[in-house]
């Protein structure tokens, strides 16, 4: 089948996908949950398979982890899913209501974006994410994950496809592209795909818009920072730290520079140090910092690196608005944190880090769909159009205006003869 085919197939689809009730679509969540485990044994094989072959090809370490998808992996997608079934559906909810006139009512309420093409990579919950999030939400969906990741992403699209078709979802609505070509014929789609997220690199992300017409929400790299105040905690800020760093180095809002105050550097590097050393965490620094810790030194390039991996570039700045500058300049625009227990000072940070996640005291590894409670996420958003930060249901969503009237004729009003009231109504769309 040509992508084209497909991608008519899945905006057909979508059309139907729009009108799907509530509780057929958290039955149909509920019932690929169960499938998943039960199939959990050929899963996990198609994934060995695919975690071989990449092995073999030497695939870098990081990478590697995230093509890993076990028993643990699946349960956690499961549980996912489930969550997904349990949030509210957003699909018609109203978000604002005006009485034009008498008998004259206008309503904007969220409606399905249509067909998301979401290019990933070689994560396979990535998958059952994006897809199980286009489902509650209402939209036809086209993946295409790393190729590292073939035989399960093919196993899994299956079993997510078959299920819910058979819960009552639209078939075509799921579409899977394996291939380079198939990207590429996907970006001339735009009679067929309404938007596409690519999750990857800057390069990639903008290579994706400069070839295509469709609307792009890009998701760069994860360059998050976090910066360590003068009046920090430091045991607190040790602690955030370590786990924005370690807890899971291989993606995207794990912390890869961490900026210190001059004030209190010589007392925290070195408990941070401590903390980071237990994971094996190879330390970069500049000269301030390799004058209280023993590490190598950061040059220009590592202050612009996403390692993904146990590395960290450290540098000690004189002042909170230095910590800012370096963020704005330097950091992609994801995740950034303050340690501080200073309020206005975290205030100064919240407000002037122009990046889609800021937080204040707590580890970037929060930024996160489902750690939101957005059940999941399609992806992070890093640019500035309708979505940003984690994507979840509400990202892939847009609205329509609804007018229910009574026999009115703009006539009446453009001679004058009624007048609008354009009083606010504060109701849900009775349709």
């Amino acid at each position: 089948m040509s992508i084209q085919h497909t991608a008519e197939k899945a905006k057909a689809a979508s059309k139907l996908m729009a009108a799907v009730d509530t509780e057929t679509k958290n039955e149909a969540l509920r019932k690929i949950a169960e499938a998943l485990e039960a199939n959990k044994d050929e899963i996990t094989a198609a994934n060995k398979e695919d975690l071989d072959r990449a092995e073999n090809e030497n695939l870098a370490r990081p990478l590697l982890k995230r093509l890993k998808f076990d028993s643990d992996k699946i349960a956690g997608v499961c549980r996912g899913l489930r969550s997904l079934a349990g949030l509210e559906d957003p699909v018609g909810k109203t978000l604002a209501s005006t009485e034009l006139d008498i008998g004259l009512e206008l309503y904007k309420t969220a409606c399905p974006l249509g067909v998301v093409g979401v290019i990933f990579e070689s994560r396979p919950d990535a998958l059952v994410q994006i897809s199980s999030l286009c489902l509650k939400s209402g939209n036809g969906v086209l993946l295409k994950g790393g190729s590292e990741a073939a035989k399960t992403n093919r196993i899994l699209a299956d079993i997510i496809s078959r299920v819910s078709e058979q819960s009552g979802l639209p078939a075509g609505w799921l579409g899977l592209l394996e291939t380079r070509e198939d990207v590429s014929a996907m970006l001339g789609l735009e009679n067929s795909v309404d938007l596409i997220v690519p999750r990857g690199s800057n390069e990639f992300v903008q290579f994706i818009m400069n070839n295509t017409n469709i609307p792009v929400l890009g998701h760069a790299d994860g360059i998050c920072h976090v910066y360590v105040d003068r009046q920090a905690d430091l045991e607190m800020a040790a602690r955030i730290a370590v786990d924005s760093k370690c807890q899971y180095p291989a993606v995207c809002n794990a912390m890869e520079t961490l900026l210190v105050h001059e004030d209190i550097a010589t007392q925290f590097l070195p408990l941070a140090k401590k903390g980071l050393d237990e994971y094996g965490c190879k330390l970069k620094g500049c000269e301030k910092t390799r004058e209280i810790i023993s590490c190598e030194p950061a040059n220009e390039q590592d202050w612009q690196t996403e390692y993904l991996d146990y590395e960290l570039s450290i540098r000690v700045v004189s002042r909170l608005e230095d910590a800012i500058d370096h963020i704005n300049k330097y950091g992609s625009g994801h995740t950034d944190a303050i340690v501080s227990s200073d309020e206005p000072a975290a205030r100064k940070f919240l407000s002037l880090v122009d990046s889609a996640d800021v937080f204040w005291n707590a580890s970037t590894r929060f930024s996160d769909g489902f750690r939101y409670g957005l059940g999941a996420e399609v992806g992070i958003s890093t640019n500035k159009i309708h979505a940003r930060g984690p994507v979840g249901l509400e990202g892939l969503l847009i609205y329509k205006w609804l007018l229910i009237g009574s026999g009115q004729t703009a006539g009446e009003y453009a001679s004058g003869d009624k007048q609008f009231k354009h009083t606010p109504l504060g109701k849900n769309c009775p349709l």
